[in-house]
């Protein structure tokens, strides 16, 4: 057993596997790490609800949201109206839908939505 010990050769904690320091992880932290990400994911598309609930009450529209196509915003635009979606220069945004005049239903990445003009924004 001496023998084994003295020709074992001594490595710096620096240089060892990955595996072998992942045993110092415990399961019950991986657990809590899988926990958070769903909690964060859950808030997001609790608040991502409530914005099409606003959206469906304010623009009283009943139809089914679909994408229709992708756009980005040309310039940075502030809303004028409650209605209006403010954007900025390089945000991408999703159509919803098409109205009579020259504006179109969008939906930002954080979930809401509103009219922009179709001249500030650029399609693909």
């Amino acid at each position: 057993r001496e023998k084994d010990e003295k020709y074992k050769t001594w490595m710096p904690k620096f240089l060892m596997a990955k595996e072998d320091k992942d045993w110092r992880k415990s399961s019950d932290d991986v657990e809590r790490n899988i926990f958070k990400l769903k909690k964060s994911n859950a808030e997001k598309s609790k608040k991502m609800e409530k914005e099409e609930k606003i959206f469906r009450e304010t623009f009283m529209y009943d139809k089914e949201i679909k994408v229709i196509n992708t756009a980005t915003a040309e310039c940075s635009v502030r809303s004028k109206r409650r209605v209006d979606l403010p954007v900025t220069a390089g945000e991408q945004l999703d159509v919803i839908d098409v109205t009579e005049g020259n504006a179109v239903i969008c939906r930002n990445s954080e979930g809401r939505y509103g009219y922009v003009l179709v001249e500030h924004l650029n399609f693909r």
